[in-house]
């Protein structure tokens, strides 16, 4: 049975219930049953009706909805896989490609300088190659959404992950209620925001970030999300860098959800630190 027959059959059971009572006590049950007793009776019937019957549609209610809820989750998880998937081609299978390439230039190295200079390459590849793989493995150890687990646990799982890997002082201004993500929503807003955090440890060179989360608008749907650092700052020619595969990660997230990512100093005239807005207008991408 469907949820929206549940749900029917819901509505209309104790109206039709009601309706037969009547039409019976007035066509077949009038000479035995005075108006008094039959008016008293009504109550108990539905509340029979209510007891035997209902209660039963209500759990079946409740497991098709945990069924979807579980699905949900289901098919949040396996998309975020396929996104782990492409990011490791796009990332991961470059630089292995990229390194095979300097192995060969290795054996055709002339002199001592180009010697060194390819060792010195191979290892800031075989690094970055360290660093996704790290990243990948945290990705998939970390659930973003659990179906038991409280949406905001994930988020303070993620802030004290953080905290424990580099020291960085953070603070959380979350004002999002969980009603408000649907949980493609948060799986792919807890990447954006975990790959922030990991650029603002491993890049920025920061003591503290802030991450702000607040509704945008009277929808109910957008929503404005920040993660503000006090580092060394962005460059523009560091965002349009190759190799630099987290911010395309999370423009491509961003971009894949109808979201707008920006990125920019976090204060006037050239202040220090980086400002990372996702800014989510209502009626985009759904589950």
């Amino acid at each position: 049975m469907s949820y929206k027959q549940i749900k029917w059959l819901i509505l209309w059971i104790p109206t039709l219930t009601i309706g037969v009572w009547e039409y019976l006590r007035h066509t077949i049950l009038l000479p035995y049953l005075s108006m008094e007793l039959g008016n008293l009776l009504s109550p108990f019937i539905v509340l029979a009706v209510t007891v035997t019957l209902l209660r039963k549609l209500f759990s079946h209610l409740e497991q098709t909805q945990d069924e979807l809820r579980r699905h949900q989750a289901l098919k949040a998880a396996l998309e975020e896989r396929e996104q782990l998937a492409r990011e490791l081609h796009d990332g991961i299978s470059q630089s292995l490609f990229l390194m095979s390439v300097k192995l060969d230039r290795l054996e055709k190295a002339d002199t001592d300088h180009e010697f060194r200079s390819q060792t010195q390459q191979i290892r800031d590849t075989v690094r970055h190659v360290y660093e996704d793989v790290r990243q990948s493995i945290a990705a998939l150890r970390t659930a973003p959404v659990i179906t038991d687990q409280p949406w905001m646990q994930s988020i303070h799982d993620l802030m004290d992950e953080i905290r424990e890997g580099s020291g960085l002082r953070l603070e959380l201004d979350w004002q999002l209620s969980d009603g408000m993500l649907t949980a493609k929503e948060k799986v792919e807003l807890l990447a954006i925001l975990r790959e922030a955090l990991l650029n603002v440890q491993k890049h920025a060179r920061a003591c503290q970030a802030v991450v702000r989360c607040k509704p945008h608008g009277e929808d109910g749907r957008s929503f404005l999300c920040s993660v503000t650092d006090d580092g060394i700052g962005i460059s523009g020619e560091r965002m349009r860098a190759k190799g630099c595969y987290g911010l395309r990660m999370m423009e491509n997230r961003a971009a894949a959800m109808g979201w707008r990512l920006d990125i920019r100093a976090a204060g006037p005239d050239g202040a220090r630190g980086t400002t990372v807005t996702i800014t989510a207008k209502g009626g985009g991408v759904d589950e």
